[in-house]
């Protein structure tokens, strides 16, 4: 087993969504490395081709890039149906796939930016774990990892809706593991603190106001938040990590940062 209890995954599936950048993209990084064959989605298909090609390359290990809106639940299910009838069994589910958009009050808001963060962060959570979950319960095997946030842990000004949608992550993330006691599939949420990719960008759409959220601390990288991942999935099958809250060290809140001026 190794020093630290370390629990081989090589030669596992992992199914990640969000895979074209940031975390899901470091996810798909490391777990290559630990030689996961794996199945990376995202909306840019691009992206996902270069990635997929570098590390079938690099690793020697099986990549299939797909394109993927999670917030379609048609394309959810198209995506399982051809997994099952290339007989491509998935022990690993990495529910990535999330963003936030604008930091406007409620009485402002913009309601279409509700349903995008309510139909990704959660809705397409919850398509991908249930397409998933026949295959691992008939295998009696399976990992699903949910990458939820300090959001879902407190509230701040401006986070309404995207805190709302990140209590759901912790909530159903709790409730799939009550859901799912009797069988050998384990359930992690990761909740990260500020972690610099360009969730920002997409938040903010404004590079300037992303950059200066990070300044004068270092934040967590995608780097920290994929280590934290790989930490769960290669615990021994008997332990069950149920959450890792990770902040960068200048962090105590979600709103509380100590900055170097």
């Amino acid at each position: 087993m190794g020093p630290f209890m370390q629990r081989s995954i090589k030669e596992a599936t992992a199914l990640i969504t969000g895979a074209s950048s940031g975390i899901g993209k470091e996810i798909s990084l490391q777990l290559a490395e630990l030689g996961v064959n794996l199945v990376i989605t995202a909306r840019r298909l691009d992206r996902l081709q270069t990635l997929s090609e570098e590390l079938a390359a690099k690793y020697g290990i099986k990549v299939i890039p797909i394109q993927l809106d999670v917030q379609k639940n048609k394309e959810v299910e198209a995506l399982f149906a051809k997994l099952e009838k290339e007989k491509i069994d998935v022990d690993i589910l990495i529910n990535n796939a999330g963003l936030a958009l604008t930091t406007d009050k409620m009485q402002n808001a913009t309601v279409a930016h509700w349903d995008t963060m309510i139909d990704t962060n959660v809705k397409g959570l919850l398509y991908m774990t249930r397409a998933c979950l026949p295959g691992m319960i008939q295998r009696n095997q399976g990992h699903i990892v949910n990458i939820g946030s300090i959001a879902g842990r407190s509230c701040y000004p401006g986070g309404n809706i995207y805190c709302a949608t990140k209590h759901a992550v912790k909530a159903l993330s709790k409730s799939l593991r009550i859901d799912l006691l009797g069988t050998a599939i384990r359930v992690s949420e990761i909740a990260p603190g500020a972690v610099e990719t360009e969730f920002s960008i997409v938040r903010f759409q404004d590079e300037d106001r992303a950059k200066k959220l990070y300044q004068g601390f270092t934040p967590l990288s995608a780097e920290d938040i994929a280590d934290a991942v790989v930490y769960c999935l290669t615990r021994p099958l008997h332990v069950n990590v149920e959450e890792i809250v990770i902040y960068p060290q200048s962090q105590a809140t979600a709103t509380d940062i100590y900055r170097k001026t």
